[in-house]
Formats: C-alpha cells, sequence, structure tokens
C-alpha cells in the first residue's frame, strides 16, 4: 500500500449511495482516520450504522459542507494522503448545475489537496457513461482505451457532460500539476438501497416500458464490489495516472435482468424494440427534434443509442490485474440481494 492505516483519508460523498460504501470498506480494512465530507442536507441514515458496526475503534470526522466553498476545501484536504473524490451532481437535467457541481467543485479541491503537500493519490470516480462508443464495432469490447465522447453536450446528458469535464480536469491537473490521480469509471452499480431499472436495459415512455437493451450484456457491479475495487485504486502502488473500468462477471443480458425483475420485484408492462428498431426510433427521435425546434426534447439521440444500446461487451481485466481485485460477491447472489431489497422497498411505497 501507498499509505498506512494511521494516515488520514478522506472520502466525499460518503453519505451517498457508493460513498458509505468506501467508508465501509476502509474500515473493514483498518484504516483508522477518516474524514467523511458530507452535504449539509445529507441525513446519514447510510453511515450511522456503518459507523456503529465498524468503526468502534478508528477515528471519524464527519464534515458537513459543500465543495464550491474553497475555505471548506481547504478544511477537508488538510493531512489528507488520500483523497476518494465521489460527490458529484446527479440527477439534475441543467448542464450549467451538474458543472458547478461536478467540475468546478473538483477543481475546487484539486487546489486545495496540491496546497496540503501531502497528497499520495487522488481518486476520481468517473462513470461508463463518459463512453461514446463511437468507431467500436457492434459487440466489440469497450475497455479504458475506449474513445470518450467528444462533444458530451450533444448526447443531451447533463450527467455525461459533467463526468467527462470532470476527468478532464483531473487529467490536466496531472499533467500540469504533477498530481498523483486514478481515475475509476464504475459501470452500473445496484445494490440494496437503491430500487431502479437501469435505463441500459429500456425506459419508460407514454406509460409502457420501452425494454431497448434486448441481448446485450449489463455492466453492472454490485455496490460492495464496487466500493472495494474504488478503496484498491487508491493504495496500490505503481498505478497513478491509470484509468480502471470496474464491472463484475458473469454480466447478464438486459433481457434477463428484466424477466428476473417481473419475476422477484413486481410486473411491468414491456415492448422489445429490436436492435434495428431500437436505433430507427434514437434516429427518428433526434430529426424530429430537431425538426420542430425543440418542442420535443431530444430524450433519445444516436450518441444516446450507441453509447447505452448498442451491442457491447466489457471487461475488468486491468483491475483484476493491476488492482488485484475481484468480485467478492458472486452475480447470482448480488442480483437475489437487489431483487430482495427492490421487492420489500415495493411493499412499503
Amino acid at each position: 500500500m501507498i499509505i498506512g492505516h494511521e494516515d488520514l483519508v478522506l472520502v466525499t460523498g460518503a453519505a451517498g449511495f457508493v460513498g458509505s460504501h468506501v467508508v465501509e470498506s476502509l474500515l473493514i480494512r483498518g484504516f483508522k482516520r477518516l474524514r467523511c465530507l458530507v452535504r449539509p442536507s445529507n441525513d446519514l441514515r447510510r453511515l450511522d450504522p456503518i459507523i456503529r458496526d465498524h468503526g468502534a475503534q478508528s477515528e471519524i470526522e464527519i464534515l458537513r459542507g459543500n465543495l464550491l466553498s474553497r475555505e471548506l476545501c481547504k478544511d477537508a484536504a488538510r493531512d489528507a494522503a488520500v483523497v476518494y473524490h465521489l460527490a458529484a451532481a446527479t440527477g439534475t437535467k441543467s448542464f450549467a448545475d451538474a458543472f458547478l457541481n461536478s467540475v468546478v467543485t473538483t477543481r475546487n479541491l484539486l487546489d486545495a489537496v496540491l496546497g496540503t503537500g501531502k497528497l499520495r493519490r487522488f481518486v476520481n470516480v468517473s462513470s461508463f457513461a463518459v463512453y461514446s462508443n463511437r468507431g467500436n464495432p457492434s459487440g466489440g469490447v469497450l475497455d479504458e482505451n475506449s474513445p470518450i465522447e467528444s462533444d458530451p453536450g450533444q448526447r443531451a446528458e447533463a450527467y455525461c457532460f459533467a463526468k467527462a469535464k470532470q476527468d478532464q480536469i483531473v487529467t490536466e491537473y496531472g499533467r500540469q500539476q504533477k498530481l498523483p490521480f486514478v481515475i475509476v469509471r464504475p459501470g452500473v452499480v445496484f445494490g440494496p438501497g437503491k430500487n431502479f431499472i437501469p435505463g441500459r436495459i429500456g425506459t419508460d415512455c407514454f406509460g409502457i416500458f420501452l425494454h431497448m437493451g434486448g441481448g446485450n450484456r449489463l455492466p453492472l457491479t454490485y455496490v460492495e464490489n464496487c466500493a472495494d475495487a474504488i478503496v484498491l485504486a487508491g493504495l496500490k502502488p505503481d498505478v497513478d495516472g491509470l484509468v480502471f473500468n470496474i464491472v463484475d462477471d458473469d454480466l447478464p443480458t438486459c433481457r434477463r435482468f428484466l424477466r428476473l425483475y417481473k419475476k422477484h420485484v413486481r410486473p411491468i408492462r414491456s415492448i422489445y424494440l429490436p436492435h434495428a428498431a431500437s436505433y430507427l426510433f434514437c434516429w427518428f427521435w433526434e430529426t424530429y427534434s430537431r425538426w420542430s425546434g425543440g418542442q420535443l426534447p431530444p430524450v433519445f439521440t444516436r450518441r444516446e443509442w450507441r453509447a447505452y444500446w448498442k451491442r457491447t461487451r466489457y471487461s475488468n481485466a486491468r483491475a483484476r490485474e493491476l488492482l488485484g481485485w475481484e468480485p467478492r460477491v458472486p452475480m447470482q447472489m448480488a442480483l437475489s440481494q437487489f431483487f430482495a431489497f427492490c421487492r420489500e422497498r415495493g411493499r412499503l411505497s
């Protein structure tokens, strides 16, 4: 490891779905000093049981604030040897908001950690959303060398735009400021605590679920497995400047996932669009949106189709080889636990 168990570790977005599991993974590995940055509005329902169960022998600081404050960033970065940066804008459709709360905040944090002189590694948690998948043949492998979306604004997807710009600024700081960094790009993170059907399977449209994924492999990573990979990316020597894609083994097809969801969670009405038909649907929607001057929002585009619904295979070879990572929760068990949570959540809602 590049740090010891007594060194200070900062986790931003620590109250979130993935961030709380990163905290848990660090505590299980014996790290004694953690600083958990959470938004002022965040509750600690995910963090509290983790700290209670695993943090008795550790010094855990909960720091509330917003990374838009440069002073807060200085407080967060003080003495931090490794930073796991998970805080980002999610769920917003505004490009300005996404840029402000993902890119500007990341720049503020980068300036703060470089100013301490103590940083050993900055782990930026990105997403598969940044990949364009253009030029990749149908059925080809998407890996860390695959092209990034060159014009993320054309995807009409604020999250893709913000994550691509975030990766870019981290890489620039690495090149220009000698920042020791690693970028981790998880696929679709799932697990108890998040009740959803991944958009790569399809989407609700006019009251019916349009199933567009078909036989495509779904790049899932169970939240505990994903957190382990993120933690390892901050600890392993000789991986500075690298990107790691995180997907689990034995990936199900979109069709199988949807079938299991209907069986174990709830029945839903769905229509399957075959591969060619889904592309034509996106082309028609995009064309009409342009013709109408934006009266029809560009929800479906050919860029989005290539990124999410094109036939693609996925590799976790680099993470296995260089991080020594392997999923500790097998896919069948992960799916069972996830569907059980979704079923129970459905009863309570």
